[in-house]
């Protein structure tokens, strides 16, 4: 039996919770600990002067507890921010649940393409959307995969390797909040374009004889820093040279600096781009670094994780290493802020020769720096699957065919419907039967159904469980032309619009893929005469390059194109009843063509006089 998703979140965030109260009381605590030490460091200094006899031993341990409080301090605060994050991790699963999702989570507004064939038709994206409703990623790379499997239907291979993958993170609801935890500090602060450009720019300072040259000036340098100590010894008296020699001495010292300042100098701006780069590339890296090596910490049985988990690894060495050189690389050159290794850097070149470090990893390292990103989205993106689908027990993966076009649903529902309140229902389109043309009245339930239809095809194809209790389908390029609206400033007419749109999809069907067209009040901008012909000739056009789809009117006329293309179409209604003056729908598919229209009934339930 499944675990009850409901009691499991509310059991993991009471218990976060009462974590995060035991922590603030250690906070509380640990402040209190440090003011006390203060004031006693204070008091100490003040009772010493008073009797002239202040001597810093006795202040140095109050001094050192004090210091040792502050790193413990430091590390208590940064383990209460994640458990807060822990806590607001299991806050929004339940509000997920609860229905309440809406005003919380990441819209993704900035995937919407006006131009793309069903996004904005199926609510992809944007408040209250699929993407809103399933994104746990926190950061860009995880969304961006995200997005970009939901606009894209996958091959069947690459969907049964998703689906694999989420059944086994379905159940791993520590390992989700772990890396939702982790990936928090990488949610604004890394670009993934950027860090993995800088990872794959070509390697400049390890080319021609630089290297040769950064070993030939630190010898000078050395040579140079040798005078200079002898040439002090001398003048202290410490040792006793010829007038000639204590001058050649002399001179080789500021020879050297001379030498080595003007290689500084002509050096400084490439040396200076490498350093300014890895220190901004080594923070990114630093807030993704933990994500990495949770995944590298852990063994998967499903061939897409397991890849994964695989090619976050560069020459058999895991990130871990990899990273851990690179942050002691960056910890080196924030040395330079020291000012003795200022004083010492025009005799050992200390920024080159890290330079030159910095560009040996990025030789060895950089090209997985990619890789690292795509882990980590793709790691982000199944763990929203897999959430969703564990948020979602009665909900199934679907099973794909080679034998198409075709589409079969039992028990159909839209997903982001409550499950208390989705009506569903079946749907079987394929072999003979290519299209059907579905009628009813205002508010039936038309839109919905070919939302319904459309949305969990996307589902299908990205890899998620959809909501229906059986799907087989086979794969489908989807083109929708249900929510098409005019421009002002293009100066398109809605009709117009959906004209385009409806070029859109009838090319479509010169892919790789047979399409599943889904049009809603075909042509409702033009007379219906002319919506008779155009409908009847597009449909037919669209059933010919081999594509299946749904059709809706109000336009019983339409209902004329089943009978047209014989058993490649079939007629299908939604309808309502009268009860006691008000319109009771009931959501459900009937076979044939509605009879009745509730047009003038909606307009004297809003007060309009017919």
């Amino acid at each position: 039996m499944s675990p009850d998703p409901r009691a499991t979140y509310n059991q993991l965030l009471e218990q976060r919770q009462s974590e995060l109260t035991h922590l603030q009381q250690r906070h509380r605590t640990l402040g209190y600990a440090k003011l006390a030490t203060a004031g006693l460091v204070l008091l100490l200094i003040w009772l010493s002067l008073a009797q002239g006899t202040f001597t810093i031993l006795w202040v140095l341990v109050p001094i050192a507890v004090f210091a040792v409080l502050v790193v413990v301090h430091g590390g208590l605060l940064q383990v209460i921010e994640r458990v807060k994050r822990a806590e607001s991790y299991f806050e929004n699963s339940l509000k997920r649940l609860d229905g309440n999702w809406s005003d919380s989570g990441e819209p993704g507004d900035r995937y919407l393409d006006p131009e793309h064939p069903y996004a904005q038709d199926l609510d992809l994206f944007g408040k209250s959307s699929i993407f809103q409703l399933l994104c746990t990623a926190r950061t860009l790379m995880g969304q961006d995969t995200l997005a970009a499997w939901l606009k894209s239907p996958a091959e069947a291979p690459a969907v049964h390797e998703r689906q694999e993958a989420v059944d086994e993170l379905r159940p791993r609801v520590d390992l989700r909040e772990e890396l939702a935890v982790l990936a928090e500090e990488a949610r604004t602060g890394v670009d993934p374009a950027g860090l993995a450009a800088w990872g794959e720019q070509p390697v400049r300072l390890r080319e021609g004889r630089f290297r040769m040259q950064v070993w030939i000036y630190t010898v000078i340098g050395l040579v140079s820093f040798l005078a200079l100590w002898i040439h002090l010894a001398n003048t202290s008296g410490a040792i006793h040279l010829e007038e000639s020699t204590g001058g050649l001495v002399r001179d080789v010292f500021l020879v050297g600096l001379l030498i080595n300042g003007w290689f500084l100098y002509r050096t400084r701006m490439p040396v200076g781009e490498v350093v300014s780069a890895v220190e901004e590339a080594a923070n990114e890296l630093r807030l993704l670094s933990e994500v990495l090596v949770r995944i590298e910490r852990e063994q998967f049985r499903s061939p897409m994780l397991a890849r994964l988990r695989t090619s976050i690894e560069s020459a058999g060495e895991p990130p871990s290493q990899r990273l851990g050189r690179l942050k002691r690389l960056v910890e080196y050159l924030d040395s330079r802020d020291n000012v003795f290794v200022r004083i010492l850097e025009p005799f050992l070149l200390w920024t080159p020769h890290l330079a030159l470090r910095v560009e040996d990893w990025r030789a060895q390292s950089g090209a997985a720096v990619r890789r690292w990103l795509h882990a980590a989205g793709d790691m982000e993106a199944l763990c929203s699957l897999a959430s969703h689908a564990y948020e979602h027990p009665g909900d199934v993966f679907p099973q794909f065919t080679d034998q198409g076009p075709s589409l079969e649903a039992l028990a159909i529902g839209h997903p982001l419907l409550p499950e208390d309140r989705v009506v569903r229902n079946d749907i079987q389109i394929g072999g003979p039967l290519r299209v059907l043309v579905v009628s009813g009245s205002n508010m039936s339930g038309k839109s919905t159904m070919l939302r319904t239809v459309g949305v969990n095809t996307v589902l299908a194809q990205a890899g998620s469980v959809v909501r229906a209790r059986a799907m087989r389908l086979s794969p489908l390029q989807t083109g929708a032309s249900i929510r098409v609206s005019d421009s002002l400033q293009g100066g398109v007419s809605r009709f117009y619009a959906e004209l385009l749109r409806l070029r859109q999809i009838l090319n479509m069907t010169g892919g790789t893929l047979p399409v599943l067209f889904l049009v809603d009040e075909f042509m409702h901008g033009t007379n219906s005469h002319d919506r008779r012909i155009g409908a009847e000739a597009l449909v037919k056009g669209l059933v010919e390059r081999g594509a299946v789809g749904m059709v809706t009117t109000h336009d019983l006329a339409l209902a004329d194109i089943a009978v047209h293309l014989g058993e490649r179409a079939a007629n299908v209604h939604f309808e309502d009843r009268i009860d006691d003056g008000s319109i009771i729908f009931d959501y459900r598919m009937r076979p044939g063509v509605v009879r009745r229209s509730n047009a003038i009934e909606l307009m004297r339930q809003v007060g309009l006089e017919v």
